[in-house]
């Protein structure tokens, strides 16, 4: 089953596509699919509303079934900030560097037992008639006084999942592939897809 996916974030769908490949689905970027060149705005107060919209836009752009994520990083300390806003948390011209740094400024003498957040991801599936499937992971974990490793992208640096004592960062794709907030919402998309046959 050929994809076509709405994120242009080669780490986003490198991570899909580790993982979707073995469920039997081949995820084409918009840009190779055709699909005009779009911005979509994500302006959703919700994970799952952003994600939606996504997919829905390149469905209609390219008659084909499209999948979206949308995710980020909720901060129990912050009230669940960033959130949504995580890719520009620090600002709309903001990079990783900039938004881990605001972080750990706004973390800054938090105590480790304060340090609880989660990674969300909200995956989206619209097919061509415009029926959709949602499914969310969440990897629950702590943030980091200061980061660690140079794989990955994002937060990684500064997140260690419940049970682990690595960074995202310090961790091997394969290995994040297995509990990732994404692979977890792709797994349990396998699932429901499974489910429907």
């Amino acid at each position: 089953m050929v994809i076509i996916a709405a994120t242009k974030n080669k780490n986003k769908i490198r991570e899909m596509e580790a993982i979707t490949s073995r469920l039997g689905m081949h995820i084409v970027p918009r840009d190779e699919a055709g699909v005009p060149e779009v911005e979509i705005v994500e302006d959703g107060t919700t994970f799952e509303e952003n994600s939606l919209k996504k997919a829905m836009e390149i469905m209609r752009l390219s008659g084909e079934a499209a999948i979206a994520d949308d995710s980020g990083l909720e901060v129990d300390y912050l009230d669940g900030a960033p959130g949504v806003w995580s890719a520009r948390f620090a600002g709309e011209d903001s990079d990783d560097e900039t938004n881990n740094q605001k972080l750990l400024r706004l973390m800054d003498g938090v105590p480790e037992e304060q340090r609880t957040a989660r990674f969300v991801c909200v995956i989206t599936l619209v097919y061509p008639d415009g029926t959709s499937v949602v499914a969310r992971g969440e990897c629950h974990g702590r943030i980091l006084t200061v980061p660690q490793g140079e794989n990955g992208f994002g937060y990684d640096p500064l997140f260690v999942a419940d049970g682990m004592d690595k960074s995202f960062a310090e961790i091997s794709q394969g290995e994040k592939n297995r509990i990732s907030h994404r692979a977890l919402a792709l797994n349990k998309l396998d699932s429901i897809l499974k489910g429907n046959r």
